[in-house]
């Protein structure tokens, strides 16, 4: 969420900024926003005014009881009873201006950074970086759906059956290589810096709102409904909200997560051919990396990111490719994305594996995260996150890459993890 102070600071430059997302209200909102703050503004300083009177009087008070004036104390009693009323009316009507400001502002998106290129669709995004071979198949090779059903290690009817479409089951060697890739993720993130937490796979509203998935992404969360909470999309929700009303010291950064989680998104209206299989499911396994780190710092903390996800694509042999995401296929709550993608040779297609992001101060301020600076004054955290990485796609992947008339060899670097090296 933005801050107002921002808003009015740099009004001009936020409206041309957010254009570049093609969002077309902006103006708009944000001038509403302007207007509340200020009806905001002149609420509060009347309620400081009467609170400040009523306190003034309440000493006056005490003091004509003790001079035996009692008359003149009743009186005075009554208006602070005016004034009671006065101020109780005036804390409903900030109340009410408060949230109406806040919805205003949960409307509003990030800046993107100077980096991000106008664009209207995914096809508008600029590949930033590309590496690794492309390997050519033999005769007869299949995609990973029609791998998982031959070698009995991925079964989606009986997904379906147990739950429903976009719940797979993992069977055997599937199993195992699933595991494997987990430990895998969660060794190269740990081996670099990043404290491994278990967080919560259910999160209330704060937390959903901390990190912006609420209101935004509400209709694409599994919502339980009798104890009002929601199943998480990305372990991102539950561990940067580790830190949501925390006051840092400078000293504390850099802070690094990294958590193994399964995720759960509705993916409503999702269907066709290009999310057969593994493609796009409605639960999944992700290991994801967190930062919380100082404003001066995070686009060298971004760089690192993007780099650490392109070590771990390299010894997985995997043909990838980075692309930095236009505004118009830019997340709400990011400055700037770094998607990898990977290329499935039986499909012939380009997977995305990973989300690399910058989320600035947006993140910070909706959950009150903020350090003391040098000068002892509280100033608001950058916050990014990272897939290392989304399983699904990678396991995708790795079945149609390394398959062979013999089987599917398993990446030299997951031997270790899986006590095999084929699945015949």
């Amino acid at each position: 969420m933005l801050q107002v102070a921002t808003i009015r600071e740099h009004k001009d430059h936020i409206i041309e900024r957010l254009a570049v997302r093609n969002f077309s209200d902006a103006k708009t909102i944000i001038n509403q926003v302007l207007t509340i703050d200020e009806k905001r503004k002149a609420t509060q300083t009347e309620l400081d005014n009467i609170l400040a009177e009523s306190n003034k009087i309440s000493k006056e008070i005490g003091f004509l009881f003790k001079s035996g004036e009692q008359q003149k104390a009743t009186i005075l009693k009554e208006k602070t009873g005016q004034l009671k009323e006065q101020s109780k009316q005036l804390n409903e009507q900030l109340s009410n201006v408060q949230n109406e400001l806040n919805n205003l502002l949960y409307q509003i998106p990030n800046i993107p950074n100077k980096l991000v290129p106008a664009g209207t669709t995914e096809e508008d995004n600029e590949e930033v970086f590309k590496e690794g071979n492309i390997p050519k198949l033999h005769d007869g090779a299949i995609p990973h759906w029609e791998i998982a059903k031959k070698y009995d290690i991925i079964d989606f009817e009986l997904g379906t059956k147990i739950t429903g479409a976009g719940f797979p089951v993992y069977k055997g060697k599937g199993a195992k290589l699933q595991r494997a890739l987990i430990n895998y993720f969660l060794d190269k993130n740990t081996d670099v810096g990043y404290q491994e937490v278990q967080v919560p796979y259910l999160v209330n509203e704060a937390s959903g709102f901390g990190t912006g998935q609420l209101p935004d992404k509400e209709g694409q969360m599994y919502h339980v409904t009798g104890d009002n909470l929601y199943l998480i999309p990305t372990a991102e929700v539950p561990v940067t909200n580790l830190y949501r009303n925390v006051l840092l010291k400078e000293s504390d950064f850099p802070i690094l997560h990294t958590a193994y989680t399964p995720c759960f998104r509705r993916e409503a209206g999702s269907y066709g051919a290009h999310v057969r299989g593994l493609n796009r499911l409605h639960q999944f396994d992700k290991v994801e990396i967190v930062r919380i780190e100082h404003p001066n710092n995070s686009y060298e903390a971004l760089d690192r990111m993007v780099d650490h996800v392109k070590e771990i694509l390299r010894e997985l042999k995997l043909p990838y490719r980075i692309l930095r995401l236009c505004g118009g296929d830019l997340g709400f709550t990011s400055a700037l994305t770094y998607d990898f993608e990977v290329f499935s040779t039986a499909q012939d297609r380009w997977l995305e594996v990973s989300s690399v992001s910058n989320f600035e101060t947006f993140q910070a301020n909706r959950l009150k995260l903020r350090f003391k600076n040098a000068d002892g004054k509280s100033e608001l955290a950058h916050t990014l996150n990272g897939s290392s990485l989304a399983l699904p796609r990678v396991l995708a992947g790795i079945l149609e890459n390394y398959q062979t008339e013999n089987g599917i060899k398993i990446p030299e670097v997951l031997q270790k993890y899986t006590g095999f090296d084929i699945i015949d």
